[in-house]
């Protein structure tokens, strides 16, 4: 990874791009996880095309080994020019009334190169879940603590809650299946889907304003498109379900504007409304 980090930006993507494609015949069970995904969030497509869409999905997981390379070790003076930011005025907005910033993205593959992005605008503290690698694990605790600010454990959320209260903004991604506890079931694309319910909490406790974020890789390796959404009005409301639906309607309407780019690979759908409904994977 270091390697590639010494790489020009373009090469080193399409190095990602290769090692996404080399690893397609391999990853059997990654593999159909991801067509099982596809199978269910896109039942209008065709077989053939959702094959087409899976390939091109493994291309662009690929693009997170060069991507995790260049944040953690190229030069910093190297990436700011590769955002093209959109909407800043509702994050500039949100932080002016210091309160905190939760800023809610889904897990594309560009992750943790829009991060890193971001970073260069303004100073984020990020949400993470242990790896069970312990190189990796090393390795992503040491640079994000030199990139970024706090790094909060998923399940500490007084920390987190603190976190914003102080005016802090911290990066949320809230669209993983975490199982039963403290989830409700509510439709991702159109199917009930175990949705995790704190985000509404976390804003209630800690007043703090929700800024959607999405984030694309361009096609042509040209750079990265991110874009500030609107702060959610009445959010949170009295039904948390309602809220969970919400975001999840949010991350539907970004995954459709580049289904390739989503981190597919995760088993969105293993935790099931009833133990005795059918498993997907």
């Amino acid at each position: 990874m270091w390697c590639v980090a010494q790489l020009p930006y373009r090469a080193a993507i399409r190095v990602g791009e290769a090692i996404g494609m080399l690893l397609y015949p391999f990853t059997v069970r990654r593999r159909r996880i991801v067509a099982v995904n596809l199978k269910l969030c896109f039942p209008e497509l065709s077989a053939a095309e959702r094959r087409a869409l899976a390939r091109k999905n493994f291309r662009y997981t690929g693009r997170t080994v060069a991507e995790m390379a260049l944040s953690w070790w190229a030069p910093a003076s190297r990436l700011p020019q590769l955002a093209n930011f959109h909407g800043l005025e509702h994050l500039r907005a949100a932080e002016a009334r210091g309160r905190g910033v939760l800023l809610v993205g889904g897990h594309f593959t560009p992750m943790e190169m829009a991060a890193r992005l971001t970073s260069f605008e303004t100073r984020i503290d990020t949400i993470y879940r242990p790896n069970k690698n312990p190189v990796l694990e090393y390795l992503t605790a040491r640079f994000r603590q030199r990139h970024y600010g706090e790094p909060i454990s998923r399940k500490d959320m007084r920390m987190l809650v603190r976190r914003l209260r102080q005016g802090r903004v911290v990066w949320y991604p809230p669209d993983q299946d975490y199982g039963r506890r403290h989830a409700v079931f509510v439709p991702f694309f159109g199917v009930p889907a175990a949705t995790v319910s704190a985000t509404s909490r976390i804003a209630r406790l800690s007043g703090a304003t929700v800024v959607p974020i999405s984030f694309y890789g361009r096609d042509d390796a040209s750079g990265y498109d991110i874009v500030f959404h609107p702060p959610l009005e009445d959010y949170p409301g009295d039904d948390p379900a309602a809220d969970a639906l919400r975001l999840n309607q949010f991350f539907e309407e970004a995954i459709r504007r580049a289904p390739e780019q989503y981190l597919w690979v995760h088993r969105r759908f293993k935790t099931r409304p009833n133990l005795d409904d059918r498993q997907f994977y």
